[in-house]
């Protein structure tokens, strides 16, 4: 069993940054990709980002591309998403999951253990 906490939400204004941290243990975190989803109110949970278990493999929704950047440290079992250039539209509470082993996967049917969430609020 994996257990996951996230960390680094906040309320920014609008074109801030913010940078969010999950710290996994439990698992042998570097065999896993991980992925960032976000859920705001009267909407579904969506996917954000992910990254392969070596790091050499992103992916991101179309709405951050250029915005955000996932990246991890298997040496501190910690994967982050660094949010740039912060919109209104990104206020959600921001889950980070863990994928599968060994390959990459972007729907969230696919990611086994998550975080309880961070909320990030973006100000107009």
């Amino acid at each position: 069993q994996v257990q996951l906490v996230e960390s680094g939400g906040g309320l920014v204004p609008a074109g801030g940054s913010l940078r969010l941290s999950c710290a996994a243990s439990g698992r042998t975190f570097s065999m896993y990709a991980m992925g960032w989803f976000r859920q705001a109110p009267g909407k579904e949970r969506e996917f954000v980002a992910v990254i392969s278990w070596s790091g050499r493999s992103t992916y991101y929704t179309d709405s951050v591309k250029g915005r955000f950047t996932i990246s991890r440290d298997n040496a501190k079992n910690t994967v982050y998403l660094q949010m740039n250039s912060l919109k209104p539209e990104d206020t959600a509470v921001y889950y980070c999951a863990v994928g599968p082993a060994w390959v990459i996967a972007t729907t969230k049917e696919a990611f086994g253990s998550w975080g309880q969430g961070t909320q990030v609020t973006v100000s107009s």
